[in-house]
């Protein structure tokens, strides 16, 4: 009996093992959007934007409110290179992707915190927003320096 039992462990994984194999060659279908799930994370509907805009990029961060971050995007990840990393309309990509990401674990209201000086900042909340995502509230945090260590010398345009 003790013989059967071992017989019957060994062959359960290789059927299992032989169906997993085909699904994971197949390919997605085509225009399929693929979601990708945090490890623990079902729904998170509540979060927090992370708007990073500095002179040479953009990137947006979207956390769960402990600060998990849930997923995120800039401007090299989004195809440009160089100085269109830092426009306006890198802003918006950059934000559309993050927020579809987020959208597909269920999130639906966000509180947005910008920081930086760079131009991608407006379309990046107004990209967030057209997304269907429900804003609470801005926060500029921006660090200000209250007259600690001399700034670097002035920038000429």
């Amino acid at each position: 009996m003790a013989e059967e039992i071992k017989d019957e462990v060994k062959s359960a994984p290789a059927p299992a093992a032989a169906e997993a194999a085909p699904a994971a060659e197949t390919p997605a279908a085509e225009g399929e959007v693929k979601r990708r799930r945090v490890k623990g994370a079902k729904n998170v509907p509540v979060g927090v934007v992370h708007i990073l805009a500095s002179f040479n990029n953009t990137t947006v961060s979207i956390t769960d409110p402990r600060g998990n971050v849930i997923s995120w995007s800039s401007g090299g990840r989004c195809g440009f290179k160089g100085s269109r990393k830092s426009t306006a309309y890198a802003g918006t990509v950059v934000a559309q992707e993050a927020c579809k990401v987020a959208v597909g674990f269920g999130m639906h209201e966000v509180e947005v915190r910008v920081q930086g000086p760079g131009s991608g900042r407006e379309s990046a909340i107004r990209a967030v927003q057209a997304a269907g995502l429900t804003i609470t509230g801005i926060k500029d945090i921006t660090p200000v320096p209250h007259n600690g260590c001399r700034a670097r010398k002035r920038r000429r345009v």
